[in-house]
C-alpha cells in the first residue's frame, strides 16, 4: 500500500504530469479538495475508483482514510492544487503515515504563480533587473504568516514578488507593496489561472486600486509585481549573445577583412 501526493497544476485538467496522470489511472481510491481541484481533473482516474471529496473532511477524518486503505492494501493519490511543496498542507499528513507506518511518494506539479505569469506571457526574471522571485502570502485564518515575512519587510528587495491569496487583501498589500516599489511598477492580478474562468488585470501599482472593483478578485487570486514584468526595452541575457562561449558553444571568429594594396598606385 502506498500513497502519491499528487501536484495536480493550476487548475487545466491537461497541466497535470505524465507520472501523476499516470498514478490516477491506477490507483483505487483518489482523494481531493473539491473546492480547490476542478472536476475536470478526475478524468484521469479509473472509472472504478473511490473518489472522496476532502473539503468537508478534517486531518482526522482524511487519516481515516488512509487507515482504511492501509487495511485493504490499496493505493491511494492525493491530489493537492498546484505543487504540493507550496502550501500543501501535506507535512501533517506525511506525519501521521510515518507514525502510521505507510509508505508514500509525493510527485510535483505546476503551481498557480508559474501558470499566472504563463497567461500573461511574462518572465519573472530579468537580467540587471531582477534575479529574484519571492512566492508568498498574507497571514489568513488558517495559518498566519511571520512578522519577519510580512509584504512590507519583502518589498525591500524590489524583487519579482508573487502572493497567493492575494484578492481579499488588495488594498493593504498594494498599500505596503507602496512603501519600497515605484508608482509605476507593473502588477498583474490573475484569477483562477488556466481555468474557463480566468481573469486578468493587468496595470500598475498607482492604477491597480482604482481600475479594479472591492471583492471582484476575492479567493484564488494570484498577484504579480516587479520591474521584470515591463514591457519596455531592457537587457537581454548572453546566454544566446553570438559572442558568448560556453560547454556546448563555440564562439565564432569574425572574418577579417584583409586589404590588398595595389602596388601599381602605393
Amino acid at each position: 500500500m502506498k500513497v502519491y501526493f499528487i501536484g495536480a497544476g493550476p487548475g487545466a485538467s491537461d497541466l497535470i504530469t505524465l507520472r501523476g496522470a499516470n498514478i490516477l489511472g491506477r490507483v483505487d481510491m483518489v482523494l481531493y479538495a473539491g473546492s480547490l481541484v476542478p472536476a475536470g481533473m478526475l478524468q484521469h482516474c479509473r472509472p472504478d475508483a473511490e473518489l472522496i471529496d476532502t473539503a468537508r473532511l478534517d486531518l482526522e477524518q482524511q487519516e481515516a482514510c488512509y487507515r482504511r486503505a492501509q487495511a485493504d492494501g490499496r493505493d491511494v493519490a492525493r491530489l493537492h492544487s498546484g505543487d504540493p511543496a507550496i502550501y500543501g498542507a501535506t507535512a501533517e499528513q506525511m506525519r501521521r503515515l510515518d507514525a502510521l507506518g505507510i509508505e508514500y511518494e509525493v510527485v510535483p506539479g505546476v503551481s498557480s504563480f508559474s501558470a499566472a505569469a504563463a497567461a500573461v506571457k511574462a518572465e519573472l526574471t530579468r537580467p540587471e533587473v531582477s534575479q529574484t522571485i519571492i512566492l508568498t502570502r498574507v497571514s489568513g485564518r488558517a495559518s498566519a504568516v511571520p512578522e519577519s515575512e510580512s509584504i512590507a519587510r519583502l518589498a525591500e528587495h524590489r524583487a519579482t514578488m508573487c502572493i497567493f491569496l492575494s484578492g481579499p487583501h488588495l488594498k493593504k498589500i498594494v498599500t505596503d507593496l507602496r512603501l519600497h516599489y515605484p508608482e509605476d511598477t507593473p502588477v498583474t492580478l490573475v484569477y483562477r489561472a488556466s481555468w474557463p474562468e480566468q481573469r486578468i488585470y493587468q496595470g500598475t501599482l498607482g492604477t491597480v486600486l482604482k481600475e479594479t472593483r472591492r471583492g471582484a478578485w476575492n479567493l484564488t487570486t494570484m498577484l504579480l509585481v516587479g520591474a521584470a514584468l515591463g514591457r519596455g526595452e531592457q537587457v537581454e541575457s548572453r546566454l544566446y549573445s553570438k559572442d558568448f562561449k560556453h560547454l556546448f558553444r563555440a564562439v565564432k571568429k569574425s572574418k577579417q577583412k584583409v586589404e590588398k594594396i595595389d602596388k601599381a598606385t602605393a
